[in-house]
């Protein structure tokens, strides 16, 4: 089965070359050796000065509200993984809606100002797959009514926008490093604070907030362990080629779909990661009809994302209508390191056959 994505691994000896280090000092985890060089190396690497590497990409979501003291309405995109609500709603808070933009299917920052209330604390918004929230807008916003800002970035690892990582941009941005994402340690994430102070609080809330005997705030489990950490340190200096040939399965699918299927626009301002390669279709029957054909030749494409998160059957209804209608019609085309061209081909056959 050729499924959407394939977790790059390098190889096993090097890993447990790396992992030895700790192996041999049985120091596994709580903040160990290998995790605080990673955390400095993605810090070096995305130029950022604060970086946490936590347990997950989820986590830090909810660190993210809770550091920042968001305790009412949130107002997010319905157009992104279902981390992003589920954090929201898991922290007491309330997600509004705010529908995407159809040209880049990221919350729509002209439609952001009117959705704000009294009880408006903060904007989450997903730099989907990669391509940028209109940031500028949204600090706009912020800045006028006293909110903060947090960026999902689970997509936007080696995205750099007019020079800097998207990871940059909010208050807090945040990652994941799941084995399905491009960057990954297995299972992990990372929590990045554009504030010290707001770091510090982050670091306590990732270890039950204490520092040995001095116990200084509530907090939670969101450490990570050096196996997960020893990934990372392996997987980073391999980026530069890893994007390079995510590119070039982009371009094989951009010279043979360029007239079949419509594609996101990639800006000149963004140096792009070619994370995901969506496409959209003329209507969800299409979509179905090729994905038919692609699993009876044992291919997997992904209705990524899919439903629309305003549809979630455990919250209350609210209508997006372009986000309803993009997550019927979006389809995620296999694209992983190591593609043979031959069966990117036979994934455009089954476009060419569908009328």
């Amino acid at each position: 089965m050729i499924n959407v994505t394939k977790t790059y691994l390098p190889p096993f000896d090097e890993y447990t070359a790396v992992l030895k280090r700790a192996w041999d000092k049985a120091w596994i985890t709580n903040n160990g050796e290998l995790v605080q060089e990673l955390e400095q190396k993605l810090k070096e690497h995305l130029g950022v000065k604060n970086l946490l590497f936590t347990g997950n990409g989820t986590i830090v979501l909810q660190m993210a509200l809770k550091a920042l003291n968001i305790t009412k309405e949130v107002i997010t995109t319905p157009f992104s993984y279902v981390a992003t609500t589920n954090a929201i709603l898991w922290e007491g808070c309330k997600p509004i809606f705010v529908d995407i933009d159809p040209e880049n299917f990221c919350i729509d920052a002209n439609k952001i100002e009117a959705a704000i209330t009294e009880n408006t604390h903060a904007i989450l918004a997903t730099h989907v797959y990669g391509i940028p929230c209109n940031v500028e807008k949204i600090a706009a916003v912020a800045a006028k009514y006293n909110l903060k800002v947090i960026y999902d970035g689970a997509h936007a690892f080696g995205c750099n926008y007019k020079g800097k990582s998207l990871l940059s941009f909010g208050d807090i941005s945040t990652c994941s490093f799941h084995a399905t994402k491009l960057f990954h340690t297995v299972e992990g994430g990372c929590i990045i604070a554009n504030n010290d102070e707001t770091d510090h609080q982050l670091m306590l809330f990732r270890q039950f907030g204490h520092v040995y005997d001095d116990y200084i705030s509530v907090g939670v489990n969101g450490k990570n362990s050096e196996f997960h950490a020893a990934m990372g340190l392996c997987v980073l200096p391999k980026m530069e080629a890893i994007i390079a040939d995510r590119k070039r399965i982009s371009q094989q699918y951009d010279a043979a779909l360029c007239g079949i299927i419509t594609r996101l626009v990639i800006e000149d301002a963004l140096e792009y990661n070619y994370g995901y390669y969506p496409v959209l279709f003329s209507s969800e029957s299409k979509l179905l009809k090729v994905v038919e054909q692609l699993n009876h030749k044992q291919i997997s494409g992904r209705r990524y994302f899919y439903p629309s998160l305003n549809e979630l059957p455990y919250i209350s209804k609210q209508s997006c209508p372009v986000s309803e209608d993009i997550s019927r019609r979006i389809l995620c085309l296999p694209i992983y390191y190591g593609l043979a061209a031959e069966t990117i081909q036979i994934i455009i056959d089954c476009f060419c056959s569908i009328k």
